[in-house]
C-alpha cells in the first residue's frame, strides 16, 4: 500500500510569531497530522504518535509562504511504523522555494481498545527507500535506549557502526 501523502498548507497571520515568521509549534502539529495520516494509509489502522526525533528548524518559512509536507513510512516493525518527513516552502509571489526542514516521526497502530496491533511490513522500491529502511534500525535502537527501554549493549545495529574487527 502506497503511504506517500502530500498536503499543503498556507501560513496565515494566526500561524506567526510576532516576527512574521511561521511558529515552530504549528509546524510540528503539520508534521504530526501527514505522519499519521501516511501511517493510516500504510497499516490500515488507527495510529497514535509514540516518538518524534529531533526536529532542527531551517531558513524561516513567512506569512504567506506555502508549505507543502510530504511523508512516507520509512520502514514498518512489529506494531510501529517510522514515517520520514520533509518539508518545503514556497512564496509563490518571488516563486523562491526552499526546503525548511525534516524529521521522522514514529507511530504505533492501535485497536479500538488501545491495544497495539501488528502493521504490514514495507518493501523499499529505490535506492533511497533502501538507505532510510536500513537507517531506521539504528534510529529505532536510538530511541529505545533513549527511552530506556534497551540497553546500549543490546543495539547490535548502532554499536555495528563504533566498532570494527
Amino acid at each position: 500500500m502506497d503511504s506517500h501523502t502530500i498536503m499543503n498548507e498556507l501560513v496565515l497571520p494566526n500561524d506567526t510569531n510576532t516576527l512574521n515568521n511561521l511558529m515552530g509549534g504549528r509546524l510540528l502539529h503539520w508534521m504530526d497530522i501527514v505522519a499519521a495520516i501516511a501511517a493510516q494509509k500504510h497499516s490500515g489502522k488507527t495510529v497514535v504518535t509514540a516518538s518524534v526525533d529531533s526536529v532542527s528548524f531551517g531558513k524561516c518559512i513567512r506569512l504567506g509562504d506555502v508549505v507543502t509536507l510530504e511523508a512516507k513510512v520509512s520502514r514498518a516493525f512489529n506494531t510501529s511504523m517510522e514515517i520520514h518527513i520533509v518539508v518545503h516552502a514556497e512564496n509563490i509571489p518571488s516563486g523562491e522555494k526552499f526546503k525548511s526542514n525534516e524529521a521522522y516521526y514514529t507511530f504505533v497502530a492501535l485497536d479500538r481498545n488501545g491495544s497495539p496491533l501488528i502493521v504490514p511490513q514495507l518493501q523499499p522500491e529505490n535506492d533511497d527507500e533502501q538507505k532510510r529502511f536500513e537507517g531506521a534500525l539504528r534510529r529505532r535502537q536510538l530511541r529505545l535506549i533513549l527511552a530506556g527501554k534497551m540497553k546500549p549493549d543490546d543495539a547490535t545495529e548502532l554499536k555495528a557502526l563504533f566498532i570494527t574487527e
